[in-house]
């Protein structure tokens, strides 16, 4: 792991990784980020459970696909299983290179370090709006000659559109070669925009901006790409082979290849 001083985490203001964590149920988080979560309708809980079983989904189909190689940006709070160990559990030697701009998440890094004996795991404390810098740090692990799978899980939502979310996107997908995957989840405006409005207006009380985005928005992250089956669709409506449980969800989802 990359060395690095110690971090402050600040806990007067709430931060999506510990919100997140706290509607997973987790109890890596503080009173700021449950006063946040409080506030969120039900729903809420689920489409986080929902966006998780999702990346399960996803990056297991990848590794026995023969993906080998993994770049996880907005990584969150360490919750088993964590990536690394789904992938790993397929094909032993994946590489697994970790990012997140919580400084939470640099304390409970080494539960994502602990990597099968022939694979390896790495972490990187920044942010996905720094893309080269993340690039450079993945670089030292992952061979960018070879298929290397993006996973932006529940991450873009926090990009406005100032900050040039699709831009970022593809700057980091132009570093990658082909046969490369996006793997990407993002909360819809458009499914239940009442609920979308709800849930923004509940996040943006506590400093956190959100930008929900339509069908179409999302589907804009995956131009130029070759969407794998079944395309883009809600979290629950992704997988490959036995369905999951049939039910309601206000996330996009999509897995698509780079040509």
């Amino acid at each position: 792991m990359t060395a690095a001083p110690s971090p402050r985490i600040d806990t007067s203001r709430p931060h999506p990784a510990r919100v997140y964590d706290w509607l997973l149920g987790g109890k890596d988080n503080y009173p700021v980020d449950e006063a946040v979560g409080e506030q969120l309708p039900p729903e809420a809980k689920d489409a986080a459970r929902q966006n998780r079983e999702f990346m399960h989904r996803a990056v297991a189909w990848l590794a026995a696909d023969g993906v080998d190689q993994f770049l996880d940006i907005g990584t969150g709070i360490p919750t088993a299983p964590n990536l690394h160990q789904i992938v790993q559990k397929i094909r032993p030697a994946s590489r697994v290179v970790y990012t997140d701009n919580d400084p939470i998440v640099l304390r409970h890094a080494e539960a994502l370090l602990v990597s099968h004996p022939e694979g390896m795991t790495d972490y990187i404390q920044a942010d996905v709006r720094s893309p080269a810098e993340i690039l450079d740090h993945a670089r030292k692990l992952l061979d960018f000659d070879r298929p290397i799978a993006l996973s932006l899980i529940a991450l873009m939502h926090f990009i406005s559109e100032k900050q040039q979310p699709y831009e970022i996107v593809s700057t980091l997908l132009d570093a990658l070669p082909s046969g490369s995957y996006l793997v990407l989840s993002h909360a819809s405006s458009d499914i239940f925009p009442e609920l979308s409005e709800q849930i923004t207006a509940e996040y943006a009380k506590g400093g956190i901006e959100l930008g929900f985005r339509s069908r179409e928005g999302v589907s804009r992250f995956f131009e130029g790409l070759e969407l794998v089956q079944p395309g883009l669709v809600t979290a629950t409506e992704w997988y490959q082979g036995d369905a999951p449980r049939q039910e309601n969800g206000g996330i996009y989802a999509g897995v698509a290849r780079l040509p």
